[in-house]
């Protein structure tokens, strides 16, 4: 049994003849006639007697007509439905992001995402970059927006945003009083870090390790607020997003260094993504054309 099949078997009762159902249909009287046959076959069932130009209903064609309306009725609301979901995207996102990502990269493709599907419920999880891969490759979330890292099937990663990071010390700081500070300067002072696990901290310890120069960890948090409020109070030194770089802090060049992070997007390979999910990612993608 199939639509085409029961759309002639409706059309041909309502019309009362195989010719004006074709005419109803915009097919031959012949295609008609086939699509009867073939629904009677797989019925094993005759729907319709021929008494002359007469096509009259057995009883079992009465007994499927109604069944057989309310099921094209229900093909053509799934369509609707189907046709409607394309137009207007609702449902629920979850995503998973840092603090910090979350305080200065998502606003933007948020307050978008927001304007555009207003029927789209979110669920914005805050925890460490690390959490993150792990909630998505549970199944946890959809996607997480985060700080990239080593990356393994089943997870992709896609960059979205270069982060670069800048050693900085507070304006009082005396790393701040030499003309030009290197990195063995800088490791001679106490740092203040995100914690040694995360994908942050490794890439400013690389840098030292690779010079055979150990860090005086003051104190290790997640929280990048925290982190300058301590080097911008002159507790210790750290490696800032450029985002997070103003008056309170001053930078320190160090030449031949120049520390980034990748910043982007994290879903599942084996996961089919919700609408809301995919058009999120379109403009995040957006992000990545304009930075």
């Amino acid at each position: 049994m199939d639509w085409a099949s029961l759309s002639a078997f409706v059309a041909v009762a309502d019309h009362g003849g195989f010719s004006a159902a074709a005419g109803q249909l915009h097919l031959t009287q012949p295609a008609i006639s086939k699509r009867i046959a073939l629904l009677e076959a797989s019925l094993q069932a005759r729907l319709f007697d021929r008494l002359g130009r007469q096509v009259v209903l057995t009883e079992a064609g009465r007994l499927l007509l109604p069944r057989a309306r309310q099921m094209l009725a229900e093909a053509e609301a799934a369509r609707r439905a189907l046709q409607d979901l394309g137009q207007d995207i609702g449902g629920r996102l979850s995503v998973a992001t840092s603090h910090h990502i979350g305080l200065h990269r998502l606003p933007a493709p948020l307050r978008r995402f927001t304007a555009l599907h207003p029927r789209a419920a979110l669920d914005i999880r805050f925890m460490d970059s690390e959490q993150a891969y792990a909630q998505v490759l549970h199944g946890e979330v959809e996607l997480a927006v985060t700080t990239l890292g080593p990356t393994e099937a089943p997870l992709h990663a896609t960059m979205v945003w270069d982060d670069p990071l800048h050693f900085a010390v507070a304006p009082d700081h005396p790393l701040a009083r030499l003309p030009k500070a290197t990195l063995a300067d800088i490791a001679a002072h106490p740092a203040v870090l995100p914690d040694p696990g995360t994908f942050t901290h490794r890439i400013v310890a690389d840098v030292f390790a690779r010079r055979g120069l150990s860090l005086q960890l003051r104190m290790t948090t997640n929280y990048m607020e925290t982190i300058k409020m301590m080097v911008s109070v002159g507790l210790a030194w750290s490696a800032l997003p450029q985002t997070m770089v103003d008056a309170q802090v001053q930078v320190l060049p160090v030449a031949g260094v120049q520390l980034s992070r990748r910043l982007g997007y994290v879903v599942h390979g084996g996961r089919t993504l919700s609408r809301a999910a995919q058009a999120f990612i379109g403009l995040l993608q957006g992000e990545t054309l304009s930075s």
